[in-house]
């Protein structure tokens, strides 16, 4: 079995003098989806913000694939292979999808400044938006966008940050299968924060549960019972 491709321990994280996080362990594998889980306000977020680099760690080491990565920026974690798909998606409602799109090349050598058609066969309804603003776009589907545009960059680590959250019934079904897609292709570790459980539980390989900023449970699917992760994640 592959090694685990993103390893965190002891993971500190404040934000002025709270602390919100404390002494996080935490891996991903290439190939699964490890979902992190917990009622609001426990973490889920700023976990996230942690990994991708938007909010600095206070404490706590980060290795992704062979780097010990220190407190490095979110530029150069993107650069190296750190897809981040925060919560309310954050596209540029004024761009076009195609320009939103092209916002991914950032992270990209000139030579690979192209949308693959893969990412057509993922979400076909952006092929046929292409030239609409992303604004005018419903929240369904500037979640397929946002989720296209971190695609883009070629990301070997994928972070969704409850990508279901204000999504009409079939986009989520949608989102649900090209999760799936991404996992059976074994060339990124995705970690889903979601809230849905059932969402989360169909998806997930591993399971990670927060509770007032510390891991209260984790395991591998088959090692948790579904009861006791939903009693763990429920108020």
């Amino acid at each position: 079995m592959a090694d685990d491709f993103l390893t965190i321990e002891g993971l500190d994280l404040h934000y002025g003098g709270s602390q919100i996080l404390r002494g996080i362990d935490f891996s991903a594998r290439v190939g699964e989806v490890t979902c992190v889980m917990g009622t609001n306000g426990v973490g889920k977020t700023s976990l996230l913000k942690a990994i991708s680099g938007t909010h600095p760690r206070s404490g706590g080491t980060y290795v992704l694939g062979q780097h010990n990565v220190g407190n490095a920026p979110a530029s150069w974690l993107a650069r190296q292979g750190v897809g981040y798909v925060p919560q309310g998606r954050d596209i540029f409602p004024l761009l076009t999808v195609r320009e939103n799109l092209e916002t991914g090349f950032a992270c990209l050598p000139r030579s690979e400044h192209r949308i693959p058609d893969h990412i057509f066969e993922l979400f076909p309804i952006l092929k046929d938006f292409l030239h609409r603003r992303g604004g005018d776009l419903s929240g369904g589907q500037q979640q397929q966008l946002a989720i296209a545009r971190a695609l883009i960059t070629k990301p070997k680590l994928l972070l969704l940050d409850e990508p279901t959250e204000g999504i009409q019934p079939n986009i989520i079904q949608q989102i649900g299968r090209v999760i799936e897609i991404l996992r059976e292709q074994a060339e990124m570790a995705i970690v889903l924060v979601e809230q849905y459980f059932d969402f989360a539980f169909d998806l997930g390989d591993r399971f990670v549960v927060l509770e007032r900023g510390a891991c209260k449970l984790t395991g591998r699917k088959g090692e948790i019972e579904r009861d006791k992760l939903l009693a763990a994640v429920s108020v």
